[in-house]
């Protein structure tokens, strides 16, 4: 009987370390899946900013492309392309190619950890107002400067290109009414025990009043406020050089490294706030600082660019059917997924009309547009069979 339940136990542990095993393995073959997808997307991105800075009103062959970017990097002779005048123009045309870049990952991450804590997949700065929010602070920074500080408006360089301190005013108030807006959603969301449908309308409800607020400072406007208006509501990289992109760089960068830093306790969340608070973490506060640290990094980007839309929506969305929902690996996906669809719109958008110039928020529109179409008829069918 004792050598029986010897053999009985000795099964039992060669089972349980063969189903560990099992484990081990599916998991090493889940991170090998994703680390090679993320590797694919650093391939690709790389090679859309290269043809993102070679495609233009003037083409510039590829291999002088590469040379001219290597060049400006380190200035060796060897390096120098066929003409060289291609260096300057790499020059001017790789600032607004890393602004896409930057507003791709900010505007992906952001999405991606919104719809984290709050456990909603339709989630996204744009949803949640932040980008009706920052376009009400940049037009109210647009028309009421000249009654605050006066028509005079300093200049400033760097790193070659001009800022002024009213692009700076256009970005502080941009920050405060995105912050504003996502202060009101999680108010109005908890007053009404929130869940996936009153996030989302907290959202459009919120949109709407920083929409009628856009309308007020277009109607009050002179002509040339509501131009500079009307062209950020479309959504454009004209404001992009290495000047903006020296400002937006760290801003985003900390903000990305902190989100990834809490990735691990956001997908805690994600089996529900009481296992959470089981495991020792502050539910509320880690909400609370993680929208305000991915409102900071969306509405900096937003400031510049305007209104680009549905960025954080595609590209979680396109990551979590390729590699699952592990936030830790999730992130940085969508923040390369985001920049490649930002990077590769606005490349059409320059070279589709030329040499006219079609605005990247407009080709996003569509974009998100079929995307839903396709989401929806996705799930009709999945519904059906």
């Amino acid at each position: 009987m004792v050598q029986y339940m010897t053999d009985a136990s000795t099964i039992d542990r060669i089972e349980g370390l063969d189903r560990e095993s099992n484990l081990h393995r599916v998991y090493n073959a889940s991170v090998r899946k994703k680390m090679t997808f993320i590797t694919i997307m650093v391939i690709a991105l790389v090679i859309a900013f290269i043809l993102s800075v070679a495609l233009g009103t003037v083409d510039i062959p590829f291999t002088d492309t590469v040379k001219a970017i290597l060049y400006n990097i380190y200035p060796d002779p060897s390096l120098m392309p066929s003409e060289s005048y291609y260096v300057k123009f790499i020059y001017a045309r790789s600032g607004r190619s890393f602004l896409c870049i930057l507003t791709g990952v900010s505007l992906a991450i952001a999405g991606t950890i919104m719809q984290g804590v709050l456990r909603n997949p339709l989630v996204s700065p744009f949803t949640l107002g932040v980008s009706s929010a920052a376009s009400f602070g940049a037009a109210m920074g647009i028309v009421f400067w000249p009654f605050l500080f006066g028509s005079t408006v300093t200049s400033y360089t760097v790193l070659g290109s001009v800022m002024t301190d009213q692009d700076i005013f256009m970005v502080i108030m941009a920050f405060i009414f995105s912050l504003l807006s996502v202060f009101f959603v999680l108010l109005m969301a908890r007053r009404t025990a929130m869940s996936r449908s009153t996030v989302i309308l907290s959202g459009v409800i919120i949109s709407y009043f920083f929409q009628a607020g856009v309308s007020f400072a277009k109607y009050v406007s002179d002509d040339e406020s509501l131009r500079d208006i009307t062209n950020w509501l479309l959504g454009g990289m004209w404001k992009a050089s290495m000047g903006v992109d020296f400002i937006v760089f760290p801003i985003v960068a900390i903000c990305s490294i902190y989100l990834m830093y809490l990735s691990p306790k956001i997908n805690v969340l994600a089996a529900g706030d009481d296992v959470a608070q089981s495991l020792g973490i502050d539910v509320n506060k880690l909400r609370d600082k993680v929208l305000i640290v991915s409102t900071l990094m969306s509405s900096v980007c937003l400031a510049f660019t305007g209104i680009i839309g549905f960025i954080g929506l595609m590209a979680p969305h396109i990551c979590r059917m390729i590699i699952g929902n592990d936030t830790r690996f999730l992130v940085p996906a969508s923040a390369l997924m985001g920049s490649l669809i930002l990077l590769v719109s606005d490349t059409v958008g320059r070279i589709i009309m030329r040499p006219e110039e079609l605005p990247v928020g407009i080709i996003m529109y569509v974009l998100g547009g079929i995307f839903f179409v396709w989401m929806m008829l996705r799930k009709k069918k999945e519904v059906v069979m």
